[in-house]
C-alpha cells in the first residue's frame, strides 16, 4: 500500500467530496418534485464494497442519512451474499425502501450502484430522495394513525430496477401502479440515476489522476484519522455517566406522550455509550423508530456537536450505541414507522443534546424546534385536470448556546432541508399562502434567548383535498438548557367552513377534508433558551422589543426588563424587579417532567 504525503491525502479527500456533491446537485436540479428540487430532500454518498460503510457522503445531503444509507447499502451486499437478490452486472441499480432493512419511512427511497474497476466492484455508489407519494392509506405517506407499516405505502426489498443500464420496466410498473401521481415519479428516478452517473464519472476521473491504490490508501487513512479526531473531541467530555430525556407529543394512535431516556458514558479511552434504556415501549402508532435510524440520529448528533470531524465511517467507530429491544426505538415489523425519521429522529438528538449539554455547556445549544412540520395535502386540480400531492416541511427554531441566540426559522435537526418557495408551490398546486411571518415571543427566554419559529396559513383555492399532519412538539416545547426556558411548543389550527378545528393529538391527524377557501395555519415551535433569561443584556432585551419580536410585557414578565414607552431601559426598575423574581424563583419548586402548554393563534401583541 502506497504511503500518502498529507498534500495528497487532502487532495484525494477534497476529490470524493466533490463526487458527492455533484451527485447532489444533480439529483436537486433534475428532479421533478419540489420537496427534492427545492427542499433539497436528498443525499448520495459512496460506499464500501466489503461491508457498504460509509467512505464519503455530500455535504448539501440531509445528515439523517449518515447512518441509513450505509446501514442500507450494507443490508443490500450481505442480501447478495445470500442469495436473496440478483448478483450484480455492471450498470444494475437497485432501489430498496424497506425501512426494516436499514431504512427510514417508506418515503424516502433508496437507489444503489455497484461501481465497477477491472471487472471488480471497487465501492457503492447511493441515493436517496424524498419521493411525494409511496402509496398506503394517506397521500403523502405520513398517516398519522396507521397501526401497521402496510398502511403507510409500497415496501420494496432490494431489487433491480435497472439492470446493465436499462430499466425493468415491470418493477417499474409494479412501483407506478402503487403509489398515487405515477407520472411525475419518471422524472424523479432519472433525476435519481442520473446523480449516480454523475457520480461514477466524476469518480472514474479521481481514480484515473490518482491510482486505484493510492485512493484507496487514503480512504484506509481517512477512516482511521476520522476516528482519532472523534476519540480527541470525546476526551474533552469527562468520564462519567450523563443523562438525558425528550418527550413525542403521542404516537398518533394513543394520546399520551412517549419517553426517551438516555444515558451516556463516557469511558476511560475516550469512547462513548449510548443507552436508552428506560424509553418507552413500542408503541402502537407510527411513531416507532427503525434501529438504523435510531444509530443514525445519534450519529447525527454528535455531527452537531464535533461538525469539525471528517465524515466517515471512523466518525463512529468510537461511539457505541446499546440495542434499545423493547422500546419504540428498535421498531420490528409491522410495526408503523412514517414518523421516525422526520420526527423521532429529533427527539433522539434532542435527547443527547440534554445530555451532553451537562458535559459541554459551551459547546452543546438548548433543544432546537426539532420537527420537520410534515404537511401533506392530497387532492385534483380541476383547473389543471390532474391529482397531485404536495409536501410541506417547515422550519423553526434553534436553542440558544453559550455563543449566542438561537438561529430563527431554522431547518429542522436532521438535515439541510428548507421549505419550498411559497411562489413555486403557488405555481404547482392549487393553494394560496395567506401568511408566511416570523412567529415572534416563541424562543425560549434566557440569558441567550432561543431563535424564533414561523406561522404560515394556506388556503386551498379550488377542488377538494385531504390534509394529514406528522409534526412533534406541540404538547411540550423544546427544552431549555443551563436554567434558560423552554421554547413555545407548535400549533395546528384548520378552519374549514368557517368552524375551526385542532387536532386531538395537537400535531398528528390525518384525512382532514377541504374545500376550497378551507385554510391550514401552522406555528412552528421556537427553540429553548440558554441560562438564566435574568442574566440576559437589558439592551439585547430592548434590541428584541424595538424589532417587536417581544412585547414591553414580555420583556418584564419574561426577562425582567422594564422597557419605558418611549423604547428606553429603566435601570432602577429592572434591577428591582430582577431582585425580586430571582428571589422568588429560589423558593420555586423544581418540576422534573415537563408541562403541557397550550396557547392560542392571533393574540393582540401590543407594544
Amino acid at each position: 500500500m502506497p504511503r500518502l504525503d498529507p498534500i495528497t491525502l487532502t487532495v484525494i479527500q477534497s476529490g470524493l467530496q466533490q463526487v458527492c456533491d455533484e451527485m447532489d446537485t444533480t439529483f436537486s436540479r433534475a428532479a421533478f418534485s419540489p420537496i427534492i428540487a427545492e427542499a433539497d430532500d436528498r443525499s448520495d454518498g459512496i460506499y464500501s464494497a466489503e461491508d457498504g460503510s460509509l467512505i464519503a457522503q455530500g455535504l448539501g445531503g440531509l445528515p439523517v442519512f449518515v447512518g441509513t444509507m450505509q446501514a442500507s447499502t450494507r443490508t443490500i451486499i450481505e442480501f447478495i451474499r445470500d442469495g436473496k437478490c440478483g448478483p450484480p452486472d455492471e450498470g444494475d441499480i437497485y432501489v430498496v425502501n424497506d425501512p426494516y432493512l436499514g431504512g427510514t419511512h417508506l418515503m424516502d427511497v433508496r437507489f444503489a450502484m455497484p461501481y465497477y474497476r477491472n471487472g471488480e466492484i471497487y465501492c457503492w455508489l447511493s441515493n436517496i430522495g424524498h419521493w411525494p407519494d409511496i402509496g398506503g392509506a394517506v397521500p403523502g405517506g405520513f398517516s398519522a394513525s396507521a397501526t401497521s407499516v402496510e398502511q403507510e405505502g409500497l415496501r420494496l426489498p432490494p431489487v433491480k430496477l435497472f439492470k446493465r443500464g436499462k430499466m425493468d420496466e415491470e418493477i417499474f410498473s409494479i412501483i407506478t401502479s402503487n403509489i398515487r401521481v405515477a407520472e411525475q415519479r419518471i422524472g424523479d428516478i432519472r433525476a435519481q440515476t442520473a446523480a449516480l452517473e454523475v457520480g461514477r464519472e466524476r469518480l472514474t476521473e479521481l481514480l484515473d489522476r490518482h491510482g486505484d491504490e493510492t485512493v484507496k490508501a487514503a480512504i484506509d487513512e481517512l477512516r482511521v484519522r476520522s476516528a482519532d479526531q472523534m476519540r480527541a473531541c470525546i476526551a474533552q467530555i469527562g468520564t462519567d455517566t450523563y443523562h438525558g430525556e425528550a418527550f413525542i407529543d403521542s404516537d398518533g394512535v394513543i394520546n399520551k406522550p412517549l419517553k426517551i431516556a438516555l444515558s451516556v458514558m463516557k469511558t476511560i479511552d475516550n469512547r462513548l455509550i449510548f443507552d436508552f434504556a428506560g424509553s418507552s415501549p413500542p408503541c402502537k402508532g407510527p411513531m416507532n423508530c427503525v434501529l438504523a435510524t435510531t444509530h443514525s440520529s445519534v450519529y447525527l448528533a454528535m455531527r452537531h456537536i464535533f461538525p469539525d470531524v471528517p465524515l466517515s465511517a471512523g466518525a463512529f467507530d468510537p461511539i457505541t450505541i446499546i440495542d434499545p429491544a423493547g422500546t419504540f426505538l428498535h421498531a420490528e415489523y409491522p410495526r408503523p414507522v412514517s414518523g421516525c425519521a422526520a420526527e423521532v429522529s429529533q427527539r433522539i438528538a434532542e435527547a443527547v443534546f440534554s445530555a451532553l449539554v451537562k458535559a459541554l455547556p459551551d459547546r452543546v445549544t438548548a433543544a432546537p424546534a426539532g420537527s420537520s412540520g410534515n404537511f401533506a395535502l392530497g387532492g385534483s386540480d380541476p383547473a389543471m385536470g390532474r391529482d397531485y400531492v404536495m409536501y410541506h416541511i417547515s422550519g423553526g427554531g434553534y436553542g440558544g448556546y453559550a455563543g449566542g441566540d438561537g438561529l430563527t426559522n431554522g431547518c429542522s435537526t436532521i438535515g439541510i432541508s428548507k421549505s419550498p418557495p411559497v411562489e413555486i408551490t403557488e405555481q404547482v398546486f392549487p393553494v394560496f399562502f395567506r401568511e408566511y411571518s416570523l412567529r415572534e415571543a416563541s424562543g425560549g427566554a434566557g440569558s441567550q434567548r432561543g431563535g424564533f419559529g414561523i406561522n404560515y396559513e394556506v388556503e386551498l383555492l379550488r377542488g377538494n383535498a385531504v390534509a394529514s399532519f406528522v409534526m412533534d412538539h406541540g404538547r411540550f416545547g423544546p427544552q431549555g438548557a443551563r436554567g434558560g426556558e423552554d421554547g413555545m411548543p407548535g400549533e395546528i389550527l384548520v378552519v374549514r367552513d368557517g368552524v375551526e378545528h385542532r387536532p386531538e393529538h395537537i400535531t398528528k391527524e390525518q384525512d382532514i377534508p377541504l374545500a376550497p377557501g378551507d385554510t391550514v395555519r401552522v406555528g412552528t415551535p421556537g427553540g429553548g433558551g440558554f441560562g438564566p433569561a435574568y442574566a440576559r443584556d437589558p439592551q439585547a432585551v430592548l434590541r428584541d422589543v424595538r424589532m417587536e419580536y417581544y412585547t414591553r410585557a414580555e420583556a418584564s414578565d419574561l426577562f425582567g426588563v422594564v422597557i419605558t414607552a418611549d423604547l428606553r431601559v429603566d435601570t432602577r426598575e429592572t434591577q428591582m424587579l430582577r431582585d425580586s423574581q430571582i428571589a422568588k424563583l429560589n423558593t420555586r419548586v423544581t418540576i422534573s417532567e415537563p408541562k403541557p402548554v397550550s396557547f392560542n393563534f392571533a393574540q393582540p401583541r401590543g407594544r
